[in-house]
C-alpha cells in the first residue's frame, strides 16, 4: 500500500504512530523550526519512540532520554527492525546517486520485502537542494549523477520496481514547515556539504574522491576547488600553450557558465592533510546553468593527460559506465561521450516521469 500525503507528519492520525512502536531513520537535519527541537524529540513525549538509527557523521553523544541509538553505515538488520510497528524516515538528500541515503532506503526496502517484516514506513519527504535538472547516465542503482528527484520520489521509485508490499507513506515535502522556512542546505545533511554552491557542483566534483587529486576536503570550501601537490606543474601551462588564461575560450577546461580560477590550498584534514594543493577554484554564476558532470570529465580527461602522477583507479566504480571511463582513460573522444550523455538523460527522464510527485517535472541542459 502506498500514499502520498499532503498534511505535515504530526497531523497523521493512524493509529500505528499514536501507540505502536516507532523507530527513526535520521540525521540533524530532523530539527523543526515549529517545534524548535528535533523531531525524534517530540515524538519521545509520546512515550512510543524506542529506537533511532543515525547514519555515520550524524549527531554525538546523548540525544534523548531512554532512547536506543544505533549508528548505521548503509545498512539496518532484520534483528533492530523486528518488533517495531512503524519507521520513520526523515534525511535531507542532495540530488545524487552518491548519497549513502539513497542506497540505505534502497537496501531497506529489500530487506523489508525479502524478510516480510510488517512494518509501514513513512518518509518525511525534503527538496532537492539540486534541483530539478538532471545529468549523466543511468548506474547499477537505475539513478543517474544528478537525478533532479527527492528522496520520496526515488523511494517511489525502488518501491514500485521491488515489487515491495508493504505500507510506505510520502510526507509531501510541501506539507513541512521545516521546508518552507529554512533553505535545503540551512543543515548540512553531511560535514563536507557547505551549503548552496555545493549542490551544483557534487554531481561532478564528487568524482575526485576516485583519484589522487582532493576535492577540497579539510578546506571550507570542499567540492568547489580541487587540486594535489603534483598539479603545480599547470604553473605555466597556458603560457606553455599560447593561451591567455584558464578561461580563454579555447582552453580546453573553460567554460562558458563559470570561472575558473588558478587556486592554491592547504586541507586541514584527509588527503594531502598540511600540504600544499595547486589546482582550481570553481565559481559558480548565480542564474547561469551549468553541468558539472560533464564538466567535471573534461577536468579529470586534462589532469590524466597532463599531470603523469595522476591515479584513478576508484573512478570506474564511481563512474559506473564503461562509456564515460573509456573517455576519462583516453581511450574516446568528447564529442561522442558527450551525446551518449545526452541520450541517457533523455531516457532517464521518461523513466523518471512515473514517479514524480510534484508538477515540477525533471529537465536536462540542451
Amino acid at each position: 500500500m502506498f500514499s502520498f500525503r499532503t498534511s505535515s507528519f504530526m497531523e497523521q492520525p493512524d493509529l500505528v504512530l499514536r501507540s505502536g512502536k516507532i523507530a527513526m531513520l535520521c540525521n540533524q537535519v530532523a530539527w523543526h523550526p515549529e517545534y524548535g527541537e528535533y523531531l525524534f524529540e517530540t515524538l519521545t513525549r509520546r512515550n512510543n519512540l524506542v529506537k533511532v538509527f543515525m547514519p555515520e557523521h550524524s549527531l554525538y553523544g546523548k540525544i534523548a532520554e531512554n532512547i536506543e541509538i544505533e549508528e548505521i553505515d548503509t545498512a539496518i538488520s532484520v534483528e533492530s527492525l523486528s518488533d517495531r510497528d512503524a519507521l520513520v524516515i526523515e534525511l535531507q538528500d542532495v540530488g545524487s546517486r552518491y548519497g549513502n541515503f539513497i542506497n540505505t532506503v534502497y537496501s531497506l526496502f529489500n530487506t523489508i520485502k525479502q524478510h516480510d517484516i510488517q512494518i509501514s514506513v513513512y518518509i518525511l519527504d525534503r527538496l532537492n537542494p539540486a534541483g530539478r535538472q538532471v545529468e549523466g547516465t543511468m548506474g547499477s542503482n537505475g539513478l543517474p549523477h544528478r537525478h533532479g528527484l527527492t528522496l520520496g520520489e526515488i523511494s517511489n521509485m525502488f518501491y514500485s520496481e521491488l515489487n515491495c508490499k508493504f505500507p510506505l507513506h510520502i510526507i509531501s515535502a510541501t506539507a513541512e514547515k521545516v521546508n518552507k522556512d529554512l533553505l535545503s542546505w540551512t543543515i548540512p545533511p553531511f560535514t563536507d556539504f557547505a551549503g548552496l554552491f555545493t549542490s551544483h557542483f557534487y554531481s561532478g566534483q564528487c568524482l575526485w574522491r576516485g583519484t589522487n587529486v582532493s576535492y577540497g576536503h579539510g578546506t571550507t570550501r570542499p567540492f568547489e576547488r580541487f587540486g594535489a601537490p603534483y598539479m603545480e606543474s599547470l604553473f605555466d601551462y597556458n603560457l606553455s600553450n599560447g593561451y591567455d588564461n584558464w578561461n580563454d575560450p579555447r582552453n580546453p577546461i573553460s567554460n562558458e557558465n563559470l570561472y575558473i580560477r588558478w587556486d592554491r590550498f592547504v586541507p586541514a584534514y584527509g588527503l594531502y592533510k598540511d600540504q600544499i594543493c595547486f589546482g582550481f577554484q570553481l565559481m559558480f554564476i548565480p542564474g547561469v546553468t551549468y553541468h558539472a558532470l560533464n564538466h567535471a570529465l573534461r577536468l579529470i580527461r586534462f589532469v590524466r593527460d597532463t599531470c603523469p602522477q595522476f591515479k584513478f583507479e576508484g573512478l570506474e566504480f564511481m563512474l559506473d559506465d564503461d562509456v564515460l571511463y573509456n573517455y576519462v582513460s583516453g581511450r574516446i573522444e568528447w564529442e561522442e561521450t558527450k551525446e551518449y550523455i545526452k541520450t541517457e538523460e533523455q531516457k532517464w527522464i521518461r523513466k523518471a516521469k512515473k514517479y514524480l510527485l510534484y508538477d515540477e517535472a525533471p529537465w536536462r541542459v540542451k
